[in-house]
């Protein structure tokens, strides 16, 4: 039976499962395959590399600086998160992620990016640290209105979570039959309609499909949520999540906050250490 790893996006929320992530490298508990939407995939690759605390050091390190993420960026490249920066100079020069582990571990990864032409989901499996798996870790990761489309092989891509914010039904469906998710909301949480539609329409009316998705995002993700719980109680699936909202905004530049979200990720890890293992188990 083949055990799954399924991040959520959420922005900088992604720092608890950065917390979360380290605790099972710490632990040693390994994974068939992972698959990560957004800040699910930036920090998700990392368990691939077997890199811990890298996610949270980086964040920390660079939480100021205009270069990683600001409004002067986005103003003068049309990217808050600065791309060249993030993608390139970050993981390439300033803490490298490492390519030769990354590339040897069995262990799958895959990311979510969303065609903005078609509206539709694009499942990209992340074999190797290169450029095109740079760019494609930057598209899924590129919120609309507060970064530019990425355009690759002719395609054109936003954030992953506009078309499948969780894609645990996909991850079923590739043959993964046991599977972890760790989910950046709380348990009460229930998804409201996109505020921003307005700009999101006049922005993007070139892409009647994608602002489709986005109008209907909040029912797609109530009802995902609703299927995890049916599959928690089959015992199909285990979550991780935090139990209230993380006291961290979308971009967040305050390490004290940044510091707490990352130990609520490892403190809620270890609690469920124990159920996570036998839950494991029963799969093997």
């Amino acid at each position: 039976m083949k055990k799954g790893l399924v991040l959520e996006g959420g922005a900088m929320r992604g720092i608890f499962t950065a917390g979360v992530i380290d605790v099972l490298m710490e632990n040693h508990i390994t994974f068939d395959g992972a698959i990560g939407v957004s800040a699910g995939a930036c920090f998700g690759v990392n368990l691939k590399s077997k890199q811990i605390g890298r996610t949270f050091r980086y964040n920390m390190k660079y939480a100021k600086d205009p270069r990683y993420a600001s409004v002067q960026s986005w103003i003068k490249t049309g990217d808050f998160f600065n791309a060249e920066f993030c993608y390139h100079t970050l993981p390439e020069k300033l803490d490298p992620m490492d390519a030769v582990t990354f590339s040897k571990n069995p262990m799958k990864f895959y990311l979510v990016a969303t065609d903005i032409e078609s509206g539709k989901p694009y499942y990209y499996d992340v074999k190797d640290i290169n450029n095109e798996s740079l760019d494609f870790v930057r598209a899924s990761a590129s919120m609309p209105v507060f970064a530019s489309p990425v355009h690759i092989n002719g395609h054109i891509y936003l954030d992953g979570g506009i078309s499948d914010s969780i894609p645990i039904k996909k991850f079923q469906e590739m043959g993964y039959e046991k599977n972890v998710i760790v989910l950046t909301q709380p348990e009460n949480y229930v998804k409201k309609p996109q505020p921003m539609m307005r700009a999101i329409r006049a922005k993007y009316r070139k892409y009647p499909n994608m602002v489709r998705d986005l109008e209907l995002r909040h029912e797609t993700y109530n009802e995902t949520i609703a299927y995890i719980k049916e599959e928690v109680t089959k015992n199909n699936v285990f979550v991780i999540q935090p139990e209230r909202a993380l006291n961290i905004g979308r971009i967040e530049h305050n390490r004290t906050r940044i510091r707490a979200v990352y130990e609520e990720g490892r403190k809620t890890a270890m609690k469920r250490l124990a159920e996570l293992k036998m839950f494991l188990r029963q799969g093997e």
